[in-house]
């Protein structure tokens, strides 16, 4: 397994993100439980948006999971930057 950071951006209709984010938040819960994300969080400064941890196969792996994302069904994630992360140091490391 690769583990994969994931910039999300979102668009501006807070309303609707506020609205969506209790059923976000119990996808991202299941994620966690099933070992799948590592750690999730929104930024809090600068462009609404959130980094995402995440361990998959692949790149096509991780997008297809993104996918399933209330968020992102809702079209609330404007873009979504997918980068492999060679993860040396930390708790979630093998080595720690």
């Amino acid at each position: 397994m690769s583990i994969f950071a994931v910039r999300y951006t979102y668009d501006e209709r807070t309303e609707v993100r506020d609205a969506v984010r209790p059923e976000h938040r119990a996808w991202l819960a299941q994620q966690a439980e099933d070992g799948v994300l590592l750690g999730s969080g929104p930024f809090t400064d600068g462009d609404p948006g959130a980094l995402l941890v995440l361990r998959a196969d692949d790149e096509a792996a991780v997008r297809g999971l993104l996918a399933q994302d209330p968020f992102a069904r809702e079209g609330l994630v404007a873009a979504t930057d997918v980068r492999g992360w060679d993860l040396v140091l930390g708790p979630w490391s093998a080595t720690s």
